[in-house]
Order: C-alpha cells, then sequence, then structure tokens
C-alpha cells in the first residue's frame, strides 16, 4: 500500500511542477516535443494551455474567411477578389503585399488565394463593405463590427504568444458566441 500511495504522490508532483520523475515507464512522446525538452517545463505546460486558444482563432478565422469567399463567389463569380466589392488600397493590396513579402522570403506561400492573407481585421471590413450580400447572415452591421473589434483585441496576446489569464479566456469564449450569436 505504501508503494501506491508514493507512487500517486510522485505523479501528483509531476502533474503539479511539469516534471519526469521517471518511476513510471516513459511514454512515446511526439518527435515534436522531445526536440524541445530544453525550455522549461512550464514554459511547455503554459504553451500547451495556450494552443486551445490558438486553435479556436485558427478555426473562427478560416471559417470567416470560407464564408466571405462563398457570399463573393456567389455573387460575383470565381473573379470575385478582383471585383469592385473589395477595396483596392485598404485590402486587396495589403494582402497582395503580404504574399509577396512570403514570396520574396524563399518561404513556401501559404496559399495562391489572396483571401488567406488577409487579417481578421480585413474580413470584417470586407463583410460590412458588403452588407448587401451579408444582411442575411447577420442580424446587425454594427454588431459585426463590436463582436470583430473585441475578437481582434482578445486575438492580440494569443497570436503574439502571450499567456492569457482566465478572466480573458473567459471573455474569449463569451465573444466567439456572440460572433455565432450574431449570424442569423
Amino acid at each position: 500500500m505504501s508503494g501506491l500511495q508514493i507512487a500517486s504522490g510522485m505523479s501528483r508532483i509531476e502533474r503539479q511542477f511539469g516534471i519526469d520523475l521517471g518511476h513510471l515507464p516513459r511514454k512515446e512522446r511526439s518527435r515534436k516535443t522531445s526536440e524541445y525538452e530544453q525550455f522549461e517545463a512550464s514554459l511547455r505546460a503554459e504553451s500547451l494551455r495556450m494552443s486551445e486558444f490558438y486553435e479556436i482563432f485558427y478555426c473562427l478565422e478560416n471559417s470567416i474567411r470560407r464564408l466571405v469567399a462563398d457570399i463573393l463567389l456567389e455573387a460575383e463569380g470565381p473573379d470575385w477578389w478582383e471585383s469592385a466589392r473589395i477595396d483596392e488600397k485598404r485590402i486587396k493590396e495589403q494582402a497582395a503585399l503580404r504574399q509577396k513579402k512570403e514570396v520574396d522570403s524563399g518561404i513556401t506561400p501559404r496559399s495562391e488565394n489572396l483571401i488567406d492573407y488577409t487579417t481578421f481585421g480585413e474580413l470584417s471590413q470586407i463583410i460590412t463593405d458588403n452588407w448587401d450580400l451579408f444582411e442575411t447572415i447577420f442580424s446587425s452591421k454594427t454588431a459585426v463590427s463590436n463582436a470583430s473589434n473585441q475578437l481582434n483585441i482578445l486575438r492580440g496576446p494569443i497570436a503574439h504568444c502571450n499567456p492569457t489569464d482566465e478572466l480573458e479566456q473567459d471573455r474569449l469564449n463569451l465573444a466567439v458566441r456572440s460572433w455565432f450569436r450574431i449570424m442569423s
């Protein structure tokens, strides 16, 4: 019985401090994890916690991109990006600059589609600039702007690899729920 108590206590300490005391057989670790053991255990644990919030934004931002692309494709056809519905200075030129920067850097471009180079704020701008196409999807143009602004503020620390506290995590969850609520 005392052996089980010791093992249980060691497991609790490992979880609490993010360390491996070596009392259990090692689990097979992914290549990524094993390559970065030089980072502090607390930093790796924090990154794991924060990855959940990155995942939320990844899904949200890409779902909005798909929504925008689908609606504009339906309205304008396959050349919708070149239509007057996408602001030349504020959106097209900025997305093209981001794409060119990737190409000039010698890294693999993320996409051939310039919509994939738009920011969260630019996606919101496309929606509000083309409200006639999106008013059947969203309950209010002002609500889209407000929800988008709130999400963009919450996105900053996550996108720039800073931890957030529990209150900000709650705000993020509420902001995402608000976004989906304003969709009709």
